[in-house]
């Protein structure tokens, strides 16, 4: 029997069609965050998709690789970057944070298929690391502001109608929640993506907030719950990139696994961390632990029998 290389199970859609229908999905969100923080938005999602798609098309042809910008995953990833992006960064920090999302995470691993964590989110941890200050500085209607997230660890009170909608600060894509909603109920009607994992993350993070809200003192506070659900990078995260096929575990109870480990690291690193989100690390950190997540969640093997043991 000729044993290959994986995927052993193939179906009819192709790379391109699952990258261009996720790209479909996040457009809603992708046009809001134009419509809310205004043209230099759209010029951040220019320069992404553009610096994603180059430098994956350099790098492949200095190394005589096939050039493979035609499967859509540079301009998906170009594209989660900057909406990962608060809106007035300078046009340098795109540049550089999709240098390293392409070449350093992507393509120094193998390419597409072979990278240990999401490109868009390794990316934005490093800027966020190296810097922080240009990171975490947003504005809304041209004032600089602290994020709804922010406002809501300093004990101040939010318009959790506004962060649903999204007319609030915060990175490009992240603050409509409605829309991100929108689009992870499009994938998962297609089928582009499995209902477990943001299903699971999400059910647990906020079973984790309500009980940290009885202790806390704040009761069961609903707003409370909301607002953590509709702020900050948890719907783009949970229904976009917590389920990249690349990073994310394939088997089915993996899946569950995975999306618990997310939502207890989401409110780990927002109720106990120095930072208003924890998402992006969130997201990072249970990528690193798939390959031991699929380990331990592989079916059993249809037909096989107990240990038989001499007496």
């Amino acid at each position: 029997m000729k044993i290959s290389s994986s995927p052993h199970i193939r179906d009819k859609e192709s790379t391109t069609n699952i990258m261009g229908q996720v790209i479909v999905a996040l457009i809603p969100a992708a046009v809001f965050g134009v419509y809310n923080f205004g043209f230099k938005a759209l010029l951040l999602y220019l320069i992404t998709i553009a610096c994603c798609v180059g430098f994956e098309a350099g790098f492949e042809k200095l190394t005589n690789r096939k050039i493979t910008i035609k499967d859509l995953s540079a301009v998906l990833t170009g594209l989660l970057l900057a909406m990962n992006l608060p809106p007035d960064v300078p046009f340098w920090i795109p540049i550089l944070g999709s240098f390293f999302a392409i070449i350093v995470v992507k393509q120094l691993f193998g390419g597409l298929g072979q990278n240990f964590m999401n490109p868009a989110l390794g990316a934005r941890c490093f800027l966020l690391i190296s810097f922080t200050g240009t990171m975490t500085s947003f504005s809304y209607d041209a004032i600089t502001t602290a994020t709804p997230l922010a406002d809501l660890k300093a004990g101040k009170a939010v318009d959790v109608l506004s962060m649903f909608l999204g007319t609030t600060a915060g990175t490009i894509g992240e603050t409509c929640a409605l829309a991100l909603i929108i689009g992870g109920v499009f994938l998962i009607v297609r089928g582009i993506i499995s209902i477990r994992i943001p299903l699971a993350y999400i059910a647990t993070f906020s079973m984790l907030i309500l009980i940290y809200g009885l202790f806390s003192g704040r009761g069961f506070d609903v707003s409370f719950l909301l607002a953590h659900l509709c702020g900050g990078g948890l719907m783009l995260g949970a229904f976009f990139m917590a389920t990249d096929y690349v990073t994310s575990p394939i088997t089915p109870m993996g899946r569950i696994v995975f999306g618990v480990l997310l939502g207890f690291l989401t409110f780990l690193f927002r109720i106990f961390g120095g930072s208003a989100e924890g998402v992006s690390y969130a997201i990072i950190l249970c990528n690193l632990l798939v390959p031991l997540i699929e380990k331990f969640t592989v079916p059993t093997s249809f037909g096989k029998g107990a240990v038989k043991h001499e007496s």
